[in-house]
C-alpha cells in the first residue's frame, strides 16, 4: 500500500483499484493504471524526479499542468514529463541525472502517414468556457471538435470540491466543482456533432491556419474553419530564496494531487496568496487531512471572497495580511519557510520575521491568460475567438458564461445563428467577473423566538442560491440582485428546513431554532471536514464569523440532505447569547505556532527566475542595470527563457524585475515568441510516434 494515498474524503468518493507495478531507478513501487506518473511517485513518497545538469539541484512537480518540465522523468527510455504521462503496467522509471539522454534507435522505422482532419469549430481547452461553447455549437448541429490534453473533461473544474457561486439556474450554484464538470460532459456526450478528443495536446499554430495536434502520441493536423481557444490559466510565481526546492509549487498542483488524483502530498503546508485559490486550496488541504500553517497575502485584506477566508478562520487557519514570504529552507526538499511583515512602502519590517516547520509551500499568488494560441492564431489572419481565462482571469462561473457568448459569436460567424446574443448573458458575465464588494458588518436579527435563517456573508458576491431553495419563498436579496446581501424579515415563515443551510458555497448560513428551549437554542452549523471531530455527544469549539472561539458544545445531531451529502448539518444546543453569533466549528484545535528560531534568510539575489535553465534574480538584475531592455539579448546572455517550458513561467517575473528595477516598460523589447507553444519530439512531424506504440493502429 503506497504510503501516500488519501483513502476518505469527506466529500470526494473513494473507488477502490488494482495496483500496478512499476520501477523507479530499480526499485519496485505500485501505481493506478493509467495515473500520471508524477502522482503514483508522489504517492510512493518519492518527491524529487532528478537533479538539473547546471547546479544538480533537485527537481519536483510544480505545475502539474504540462506547463513547466520541472518533472521531467525517463519513461522506458524517453524523457517525458511525469504530471503528463499515463503510468501503465511494468513502465520503468527513472530519474533525470545531469541532462537526459535521448533514445538510440531507428526513428525511421516507425514514420507513418500524418493524417489531417479538417472541421466547422476547433476549441482548444474542455473547461467550463469550452465546453459551454460546444454545447451551444452542438445545440445548433455545427460540426466541432473540442482537444483537451488532460484524460477527462472540466479543466480546473475537475479540481474543485467547494460548492459554486452564482445563480441555481444558470450557473450551477450551490454544486461542486467536479459534479458541474461531469454534468458539462454528460451533455456534450447529448449532441452527436461534437467531438471530443482527450489526451490531445494542440502544440502550434501555424501560419496556413493549421493547428499542430498530439494525440495519443501521434501527430495530426486540424484545419478548423473557426477556431476557439479555451486554455485557461497558469500561475504565477514569486522571486525568493528556496523558490524552486521540490514541495515548493502552485495551488493548482496541490489541488490535482489531493482532489483528482487522491494524493496527500504533504503534512503541513504555507499557503503564499489570498486570492480565491490560495483560500479555496487551503480548504481542501484541511479537507484532506492536511494542516495549514497559515495563510499569507501581501495586500492589506485578502483579494478573495471573505466568506472562504472566514471558513478558513472559523476552521483555525491564521491569516496574516501585509505579509509576504522571505525564504523556502530545507536540503532537497521544504522544511521550512520564512515569511515578514511589510510596511506601507512594501519592504520588509525589520524583526517581523516568523519560520514555521512545514514540508510544503503552495504559491497562489495569481494567474496568468494561457492565450498564446489566440495571440499567434490572430496574427496568422485566423477568424479565431477566446473565452475564459483564455480571455480574462474569472471564475468558472463567468468562464461558462463567455463560453455560451463566444459559442454563438462562432454559430453567427457561421451562418447557422441568426438571433440576437441575449444581453441577460451578458449583464451576467459582467456581473460573476466583479471584484467582491465592500465588508458590511450586519447586525443580527432581534427576534428570539420560532426558527429562522441568520446570515453571516458581510460582503457582496456574485451568489443568491438560498433564495432559490427556500421552500417559502422567504429569502431575499438586497435591490433584488445577484450580488445583494440575503435577508430573511421577522414576517417571514420559516419550517426549520435548513435548505439554505446546506446550499451554502460559504457555509456562512445558519439556522437557529428557540421553539423548544429559548434560553438554550438549537444551531444548524454547516460542517464539511471530518466527520469523526463532530460526533454526537463530542463537545466542539464553535466559532463567531472571525474564528474566535464563543464555547465548547456538545453535538446533538448531524443530518444530510440528499442533494447536498457532503455538507453536514451540525445540531449544537448553545447558551441563547451565543445562538445568533455561532457559525463554525474549530478544527485545528492546536494553533501551529512559527519556530523560535529565525536563521537569517538567503539574499534575494539567490532566488531562482528562470526554471529551466536555472538562472538566478542577480543574474538577470545585474544585466537589466548594464543596460538590457530587450528580452532576447537577454536571453542571449544569459538563456533566461531558453528552456524547455518556453519562458512560461519566467517571463513574467522578468517583467516584474524591469519594474522594479525603474525602467520604462514601454523601453523593454518583449520576446519573439516560438512557434511551437508546447514541447514535442521533432520525430512526431515526421509521423513517429512518442514512445511505443502499435505500428499497424
Amino acid at each position: 500500500m503506497t504510503p501516500m494515498r488519501i483513502r476518505k474524503h469527506p466529500i470526494l468518493p473513494i473507488s477502490e483499484k488494482d495496483d500496478i507495478s512499476f520501477t523507479w531507478n530499480g526499485s519496485p513501487l505500485s501505481g493506478f493504471d493509467g495515473e500520471m506518473i508524477s502522482s503514483a511517485l508522489v504517492a510512493n513518497g518519492v518527491h524529487i524526479f532528478g537533479h538539473h545538469a547546471r547546479d544538480g539541484s533537485p527537481q519536483g512537480i510544480f505545475c502539474a499542468n504540462g506547463q513547466c518540465s520541472q518533472c521531467l522523468v525517463i519513461a522506458d527510455g524517453r524523457p517525458v514529463k511525469a504530471c503528463m504521462t499515463p503510468l501503465r503496467e511494468g513502465l520503468t522509471v527513472a530519474s533525470v541525472e545531469g541532462l537526459p539522454r535521448l533514445p538510440e534507435e531507428d526513428a525511421a522505422s516507425h514514420v507513418s502517414a500524418i493524417a489531417s482532419v479538417a472541421t466547422e469549430v476547433l476549441i482548444i481547452g474542455g473547461g467550463p468556457a469550452g465546453l459551454s461553447a460546444a454545447i451551444e455549437l452542438g445545440k445548433l448541429g455545427v460540426r466541432t471538435l473540442v482537444v483537451d490534453d488532460k484524460d477527462r473533461l472540466g479543466g480546473k473544474l475537475v479540481l474543485q470540491t467547494h460548492k459554486f457561486f452564482g445563480s441555481v439556474e444558470d450557473s450551477y450554484a450551490g454544486t461542486r466543482g467536479f459534479e458541474i464538470a461531469n454534468i458539462l460532459a454528460a451533455e456534450i456526450a447529448r449532441h452527436p456533432s461534437v467531438e471530443v478528443w482527450l489526451n490531445a495536446t494542440a502544440v502550434a499554430v501555424f501560419s496556413d491556419h493549421i493547428v499542430g495536434v498530439v494525440r495519443d502520441g501521434r501527430y495530426i493536423t486540424v484545419k478548423p474553419a473557426k477556431l476557439m481557444v479555451a486554455t485557461g490559466a497558469r500561475e504565477k510565481m514569486l522571486s525568493f530564496p528556496g523558490n524552486t526546492l521540490p514541495g515548493v509549487y502552485g495551488a493548482g498542483a496541490f489541488q490535482t494531487l489531493v482532489n483528482r488524483d487522491l494524493v496527500k502530498s504533504a503534512a503541513r503546508v504555507l499557503i503564499v496568496g489570498g486570492g480565491n485559490v490560495g483560500l479555496i486550496a487551503g480548504y481542501h488541504a484541511i479537507q484532506a487531512g492536511i494542516e495549514v500553517a497559515a495563510l499569507i497575502e501581501a495586500l492589506p485584506q485578502v483579494g478573495g471572497y471573505k466568506v472562504h477566508a472566514d471558513k478558513l478562520m472559523r476552521l483555525g487557519v491564521p491569516i496574516f495580511t501585509r505579509h509576504t514570504i522571505v525564504c523556502a529552507t530545507g536540503g532537497d526538499h521544504v522544511e521550512s519557510a520564512t515569511i515578514a511583515e511589510l510596511d506601507d512602502k512594501w519592504i520588509v519590517k525589520p524583526d517581523t520575521q516568523k519560520t514555521f516547520a512545514v514540508d510544503t509551500v503552495l504559491m497562489a499568488v495569481g494567474l496568468a491568460e494561457v492565450n498564446e494560441f489566440y495571440l499567434k492564431a490572430r496574427q496568422f489572419g485566423m477568424d479565431v475567438f477566446h473565452a475564459g481565462d483564455a480571455q480574462e482571469i474569472a471564475e468558472a462561473s463567468a468562464a461558462m458564461f463567455t463560453g455560451k457568448i463566444e459559442g454563438l459569436r462562432i454559430a453567427t460567424s457561421l451562418g447557422v445563428y441568426s438571433g440576437e446574443i441575449p444581453q441577460e448573458w451578458e449583464n451576467k458575465a459582467t456581473v460573476l467577473k466583479s471584484r467582491p464588494g465592500g465588508v458590511v458588518r450586519r447586525e443580527p436579527p432581534s427576534r428570539e423566538e420560532g426558527v429562522f435563517p441568520v446570515f453571516h456573508c458581510l460582503q457582496e458576491v456574485p451568489c443568491n442560491p438560498c433564495t432559490s431553495v427556500c421552500p417559502q419563498h422567504a429569502i431575499h436579496t438586497e435591490n433584488d440582485t445577484i450580488t445583494g446581501l440575503p435577508y430573511f424579515t421577522d414576517s417571514e415563515v420559516c419550517t426549520g428546513c435548513a435548505s439554505c443551510v446546506a446550499v451554502c458555497p460559504g457555509l456562512s448560513v445558519t439556522l437557529v431554532d428557540y421553539r423548544k428551549d429559548p434560553e438554550h437554542p438549537m444551531v444548524i452549523l454547516p460542517y464539511e471536514v471530518w466527520r469523526e471531530k463532530v460526533e454526537v455527544g463530542r463537545k466542539v469549539p464553535v466559532t463567531d464569523v472571525d474564528g474566535a472561539i464563543l464555547g465548547y458544545y456538545a453535538v446533538q445531531k448531524i443530518k444530510t440532505r440528499k442533494k447536498y451529502p457532503g455538507t453536514l448539518m451540525v445540531h449544537v444546543r448553545v447558551d441563547r447569547p451565543v445562538a445568533k453569533r455561532a457559525v463554525g466549528i474549530w478544527v485545528q484545535e492546536q494553533q501551529i505556532e512559527p519556530m523560535a528560531v529565525y536563521e537569517k534568510a538567503p539574499p534575494p539575489d539567490e532566488a531562482i527566475i528562470c526554471r529551466c535553465e536555472r538562472i538566478t534574480a542577480g543574474e538577470i538584475r545585474a544585466a537589466i542595470r548594464s543596460g538590457v531592455l530587450d528580452l532576447n539579448q537577454l536571453k542571449a546572455l544569459t538563456r533566461a527563457g531558453m528552456g524547455a517550458c518556453g519562458s512560461k513561467t519566467c517571463r513574467p517575473m522578468i517583467w516584474r524585475m524591469f519594474k522594479e528595477e525603474g525602467v520604462d516598460l514601454g523601453t523593454v523589447t518583449d520576446r519573439v515568441d516560438r512557434p511551437l507553444f508546447v514541447e514535442v519530439p521533432i520525430g512526431a512531424f515526421a509521423g513517429a510516434p512518442e514512445g511505443p506504440h502499435d505500428e499497424t493502429v
